[in-house]
Protein backbone atom coordinates (compact mmCIF):
# COMPACT_ATOMS: atom_id res chain seq x y z
CA UNK A 1 0.00 0.00 0.00
CA UNK A 2 1.35 3.44 -0.91
CA UNK A 3 2.06 5.96 1.81
CA UNK A 4 -0.55 8.49 2.78
CA UNK A 5 0.23 11.89 1.31
CA UNK A 6 -0.35 13.79 4.61
CA UNK A 7 2.48 11.72 6.13
CA UNK A 8 4.72 12.59 3.17
CA UNK A 9 3.87 16.29 3.51
CA UNK A 10 4.80 16.20 7.20
CA UNK A 11 8.28 14.92 6.33
CA UNK A 12 9.01 17.11 3.31
CA UNK A 13 9.28 20.84 2.69
CA UNK A 14 9.38 22.82 -0.56
CA UNK A 15 8.13 19.85 -2.53
CA UNK A 16 6.56 19.62 -5.98
CA UNK A 17 3.51 17.58 -6.89
CA UNK A 18 2.03 17.17 -10.36
CA UNK A 19 -1.31 16.62 -12.07
CA UNK A 20 -2.00 14.34 -15.03
CA UNK A 21 -5.17 13.68 -16.98
CA UNK A 22 -5.90 10.09 -18.03
CA UNK A 23 -5.14 9.09 -21.63
CA UNK A 24 -7.90 8.06 -24.00
CA UNK A 25 -5.95 5.49 -26.02
CA UNK A 26 -2.75 3.48 -26.01
CA UNK A 27 -0.74 6.11 -27.86
CA UNK A 28 -1.75 8.77 -25.34
CA UNK A 29 -0.91 6.34 -22.52
CA UNK A 30 2.61 5.95 -23.83
CA UNK A 31 2.98 9.73 -24.13
CA UNK A 32 1.76 10.20 -20.55
CA UNK A 33 4.26 7.67 -19.25
CA UNK A 34 7.09 9.31 -21.19
CA UNK A 35 6.15 12.71 -19.79
CA UNK A 36 6.05 11.19 -16.30
CA UNK A 37 9.50 9.68 -16.88
CA UNK A 38 10.91 13.10 -17.72
CA UNK A 39 9.12 14.83 -14.85
CA UNK A 40 10.55 12.34 -12.35
CA UNK A 41 13.58 14.65 -12.42
CA UNK A 42 11.50 16.89 -10.13
CA UNK A 43 11.15 14.07 -7.58
CA UNK A 44 7.44 14.80 -7.19
CA UNK A 45 6.03 14.05 -3.76
CA UNK A 46 2.91 12.71 -5.47
CA UNK A 47 0.92 12.97 -8.68
CA UNK A 48 -2.83 13.39 -9.02
CA UNK A 49 -4.90 11.99 -11.87
CA UNK A 50 -8.06 13.74 -13.03
CA UNK A 51 -11.30 12.15 -14.15
CA UNK A 52 -14.03 13.25 -16.54
CA UNK A 53 -17.77 12.76 -16.44
CA UNK A 54 -18.98 9.77 -14.49
CA UNK A 55 -17.12 10.16 -11.23
CA UNK A 56 -14.71 7.28 -10.62
CA UNK A 57 -13.76 6.42 -14.18
CA UNK A 58 -11.85 3.25 -15.01
CA UNK A 59 -9.43 5.32 -17.11
CA UNK A 60 -8.49 7.29 -13.99
CA UNK A 61 -7.74 4.09 -12.09
CA UNK A 62 -5.80 2.66 -15.02
CA UNK A 63 -3.70 5.81 -15.43
CA UNK A 64 -2.98 6.05 -11.71
CA UNK A 65 -2.06 2.37 -11.53
CA UNK A 66 0.26 2.71 -14.54
CA UNK A 67 2.04 5.76 -13.09
CA UNK A 68 2.58 3.89 -9.83
CA UNK A 69 3.65 0.59 -11.43
CA UNK A 70 5.89 1.95 -14.19
CA UNK A 71 7.48 4.90 -12.39
CA UNK A 72 6.97 4.17 -8.70
CA UNK A 73 5.02 7.38 -8.15
CA UNK A 74 2.67 7.98 -5.25
CA UNK A 75 -0.67 8.63 -6.93
CA UNK A 76 -3.89 10.37 -5.95
CA UNK A 77 -6.85 9.74 -8.29
CA UNK A 78 -9.67 12.25 -8.44
CA UNK A 79 -13.19 11.18 -7.53
CA UNK A 80 -16.08 13.48 -8.44
CA UNK A 81 -19.74 13.49 -7.43
CA UNK A 82 -20.93 13.23 -11.02
CA UNK A 83 -23.24 10.27 -11.52
CA UNK A 84 -22.15 8.47 -8.36
CA UNK A 85 -24.33 6.41 -6.03
CA UNK A 86 -23.19 5.41 -2.53
CA UNK A 87 -22.39 1.94 -3.83
CA UNK A 88 -20.29 3.33 -6.69
CA UNK A 89 -18.34 5.52 -4.29
CA UNK A 90 -17.57 2.53 -2.07
CA UNK A 91 -16.63 0.40 -5.07
CA UNK A 92 -14.36 3.08 -6.52
CA UNK A 93 -12.44 3.59 -3.28
CA UNK A 94 -12.23 -0.17 -2.71
CA UNK A 95 -10.76 -0.54 -6.21
CA UNK A 96 -8.21 2.16 -5.50
CA UNK A 97 -7.12 0.44 -2.31
CA UNK A 98 -7.05 -2.98 -4.00
CA UNK A 99 -4.54 -1.45 -6.42
CA UNK A 100 -2.37 -0.22 -3.55
CA UNK A 101 -3.62 3.38 -3.80
CA UNK A 102 -4.27 5.04 -0.47
CA UNK A 103 -4.99 8.65 -1.47
CA UNK A 104 -8.08 10.23 -3.09
CA UNK A 105 -8.97 13.79 -4.09
CA UNK A 106 -12.72 14.25 -3.50
CA UNK A 107 -14.35 16.83 -5.78
CA UNK A 108 -17.79 18.05 -6.63
CA UNK A 109 -17.06 18.11 -10.36
CA UNK A 110 -17.98 21.28 -12.23
CA UNK A 111 -18.26 20.27 -15.86
CA UNK A 112 -18.87 23.23 -18.14
CA UNK A 113 -20.79 20.88 -20.44
CA UNK A 114 -23.47 20.13 -17.88
CA UNK A 115 -21.78 17.07 -16.42
CA UNK A 116 -21.86 18.40 -12.86
CA UNK A 117 -24.07 16.76 -10.22
CA UNK A 118 -27.76 17.08 -10.92
CA UNK A 119 -30.24 18.39 -8.32
CA UNK A 120 -31.34 15.58 -6.03
CA UNK A 121 -28.27 13.43 -6.72
CA UNK A 122 -26.93 11.43 -3.75
CA UNK A 123 -23.72 13.46 -3.82
CA UNK A 124 -23.95 17.17 -4.54
CA UNK A 125 -20.75 18.43 -2.91
CA UNK A 126 -17.25 17.20 -2.16
CA UNK A 127 -18.17 17.27 1.53
CA UNK A 128 -20.76 14.57 0.79
CA UNK A 129 -18.03 12.34 -0.61
CA UNK A 130 -15.81 13.03 2.40
CA UNK A 131 -18.67 12.17 4.76
CA UNK A 132 -19.26 8.89 2.90
CA UNK A 133 -15.64 7.82 2.58
CA UNK A 134 -14.12 8.83 5.92
CA UNK A 135 -15.99 6.42 8.26
CA UNK A 136 -15.94 3.53 5.78
CA UNK A 137 -12.30 3.84 4.74
CA UNK A 138 -10.49 5.27 7.79
CA UNK A 139 -7.04 4.54 6.37
CA UNK A 140 -7.56 6.46 3.12
CA UNK A 141 -6.02 9.92 2.85
CA UNK A 142 -8.56 12.44 1.59
CA UNK A 143 -7.82 15.71 -0.17
CA UNK A 144 -10.27 18.38 -1.26
CA UNK A 145 -10.13 21.43 -3.54
CA UNK A 146 -9.52 24.93 -2.21
CA UNK A 147 -10.23 28.20 -3.98
CA UNK A 148 -7.92 31.18 -3.32
CA UNK A 149 -10.45 33.15 -5.36
CA UNK A 150 -14.05 32.37 -4.43
CA UNK A 151 -15.80 29.59 -6.28
CA UNK A 152 -18.02 30.92 -9.07
CA UNK A 153 -21.13 29.95 -7.06
CA UNK A 154 -19.88 31.26 -3.72
CA UNK A 155 -21.61 34.41 -2.42
CA UNK A 156 -18.46 35.74 -0.72
CA UNK A 157 -14.87 35.06 0.26
CA UNK A 158 -15.99 34.39 3.83
CA UNK A 159 -18.55 31.83 2.70
CA UNK A 160 -15.87 30.09 0.67
CA UNK A 161 -13.55 29.90 3.68
CA UNK A 162 -16.38 28.46 5.77
CA UNK A 163 -17.01 25.77 3.14
CA UNK A 164 -13.32 24.93 2.96
CA UNK A 165 -13.18 24.56 6.74
CA UNK A 166 -16.36 22.44 6.65
CA UNK A 167 -14.77 20.01 4.18
CA UNK A 168 -11.60 19.75 6.22
CA UNK A 169 -13.50 19.33 9.49
CA UNK A 170 -15.62 16.61 7.87
CA UNK A 171 -12.52 14.46 7.56
CA UNK A 172 -10.37 15.71 4.68
CA UNK A 173 -6.66 15.70 5.48
CA UNK A 174 -5.40 18.48 3.23
CA UNK A 175 -6.36 20.74 0.33
CA UNK A 176 -5.02 21.42 -3.15
CA UNK A 177 -5.94 24.75 -4.69
CA UNK A 178 -7.41 25.63 -8.00
CA UNK A 179 -4.86 27.44 -10.17
CA UNK A 180 -4.41 31.14 -9.40
CA UNK A 181 -2.00 33.93 -10.27
CA UNK A 182 -2.01 36.32 -7.30
CA UNK A 183 -0.13 34.88 -4.30
CA UNK A 184 -1.83 37.30 -1.94
CA UNK A 185 -5.08 35.41 -2.48
CA UNK A 186 -3.49 32.16 -1.33
CA UNK A 187 -1.87 33.58 1.79
CA UNK A 188 -5.07 35.42 2.72
CA UNK A 189 -7.04 32.18 2.41
CA UNK A 190 -4.57 30.26 4.59
CA UNK A 191 -4.54 33.03 7.21
CA UNK A 192 -8.35 33.22 7.35
CA UNK A 193 -8.49 29.45 7.72
CA UNK A 194 -5.95 29.50 10.56
CA UNK A 195 -7.93 32.21 12.33
CA UNK A 196 -10.80 29.74 12.40
CA UNK A 197 -8.58 27.12 14.03
CA UNK A 198 -7.84 25.02 10.94
CA UNK A 199 -4.17 24.53 10.08
CA UNK A 200 -4.30 21.48 7.80
CA UNK A 201 -1.96 21.81 4.80
CA UNK A 202 -3.18 23.66 1.71
CA UNK A 203 -1.00 23.12 -1.36
CA UNK A 204 -1.09 25.98 -3.88
CA UNK A 205 -1.70 25.06 -7.52
CA UNK A 206 0.30 26.77 -10.27
CA UNK A 207 -0.31 26.52 -14.01
CA UNK A 208 2.32 28.06 -16.30
CA UNK A 209 0.55 29.75 -19.20
CA UNK A 210 1.54 28.46 -22.64
CA UNK A 211 -0.49 30.59 -25.05
CA UNK A 212 -3.03 33.38 -25.32
CA UNK A 213 -5.68 30.73 -26.00
CA UNK A 214 -4.96 29.09 -22.64
CA UNK A 215 -5.07 32.46 -20.88
CA UNK A 216 -8.44 33.31 -22.43
CA UNK A 217 -9.80 29.86 -21.61
CA UNK A 218 -8.85 30.31 -17.96
CA UNK A 219 -10.61 33.66 -17.87
CA UNK A 220 -13.77 32.19 -19.39
CA UNK A 221 -14.02 28.84 -17.62
CA UNK A 222 -12.36 28.37 -14.26
CA UNK A 223 -12.89 31.73 -12.63
CA UNK A 224 -9.21 32.37 -11.88
CA UNK A 225 -8.46 36.04 -12.46
CA UNK A 226 -5.32 36.92 -14.40
CA UNK A 227 -3.81 40.13 -12.98
CA UNK A 228 -3.98 43.03 -15.40
CA UNK A 229 -0.22 43.50 -15.55
CA UNK A 230 0.30 39.81 -16.38
CA UNK A 231 -2.37 39.81 -19.08
CA UNK A 232 -0.90 42.98 -20.59
CA UNK A 233 2.56 41.39 -20.60
CA UNK A 234 1.18 38.29 -22.31
CA UNK A 235 -0.55 40.38 -24.98
CA UNK A 236 2.63 42.39 -25.59
CA UNK A 237 4.66 39.19 -25.84
CA UNK A 238 2.14 37.71 -28.27
CA UNK A 239 2.29 40.80 -30.47
CA UNK A 240 6.08 40.60 -30.61
CA UNK A 241 6.70 36.86 -30.88
CA UNK A 242 3.45 34.89 -30.91
CA UNK A 243 2.76 32.00 -28.55
CA UNK A 244 6.45 31.15 -28.21
CA UNK A 245 6.98 34.53 -26.55
CA UNK A 246 3.80 34.06 -24.49
CA UNK A 247 5.16 30.77 -23.17
CA UNK A 248 8.41 32.45 -22.17
CA UNK A 249 6.49 35.17 -20.31
CA UNK A 250 4.27 32.55 -18.67
CA UNK A 251 7.31 30.53 -17.62
CA UNK A 252 8.99 33.56 -16.05
CA UNK A 253 5.84 34.48 -14.16
CA UNK A 254 5.22 30.93 -12.86
CA UNK A 255 8.82 30.64 -11.62
CA UNK A 256 8.49 33.93 -9.71
CA UNK A 257 5.12 32.87 -8.36
CA UNK A 258 6.51 29.57 -7.06
CA UNK A 259 9.46 31.28 -5.38
CA UNK A 260 7.09 33.70 -3.68
CA UNK A 261 4.82 30.92 -2.47
CA UNK A 262 7.60 28.80 -1.02
CA UNK A 263 9.46 31.74 0.51
CA UNK A 264 6.16 32.82 2.07
CA UNK A 265 5.66 29.50 3.82
CA UNK A 266 3.62 27.32 1.44
CA UNK A 267 4.44 23.64 2.13
CA UNK A 268 5.03 22.89 -1.55
CA UNK A 269 3.52 23.59 -4.96
CA UNK A 270 1.20 21.57 -7.17
CA UNK A 271 2.09 22.03 -10.84
CA UNK A 272 -0.39 21.58 -13.67
CA UNK A 273 1.83 20.50 -16.60
CA UNK A 274 -1.10 19.48 -18.86
CA UNK A 275 0.58 16.13 -19.66
CA UNK A 276 3.60 17.96 -21.06
CA UNK A 277 7.07 18.14 -19.58
CA UNK A 278 9.07 20.88 -21.26
CA UNK A 279 7.60 23.98 -19.63
CA UNK A 280 7.16 22.37 -16.21
CA UNK A 281 10.83 21.40 -16.13
CA UNK A 282 11.84 24.90 -17.25
CA UNK A 283 9.68 26.53 -14.58
CA UNK A 284 11.08 24.26 -11.88
CA UNK A 285 14.66 24.96 -12.98
CA UNK A 286 14.13 28.72 -12.84
CA UNK A 287 12.41 28.41 -9.48
CA UNK A 288 15.38 26.46 -8.08
CA UNK A 289 13.42 23.25 -7.61
CA UNK A 290 15.34 20.84 -9.82
CA UNK A 291 17.32 18.54 -7.50
CA UNK A 292 21.08 18.39 -8.03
Amino acid sequence: MQERIPDLIARNKRFVSLEFFPPRDQAARERMLEVARRLKALRPLFVSVTCGAGGGGSNTLEAATALAAVHGLTVMPHLTCCGLTPERVDNAVAQFQAGGINNVLALRGDGSDGTGPKPGAPFMHASDLVARIRPRFPDIALAIAAYPEPHLESPSVEADIEMLKFKLDAGADFGVTQLFFDNRRYFDMVERLAQKGCTKPIIPGVMPLRSMASARRILSLCGAAIPGNLYAALEAAHAQGGDEAVQEAGTQYAARQIKGLLDGGAPGVHLYPLNQSDQALDVARRAGLLPD
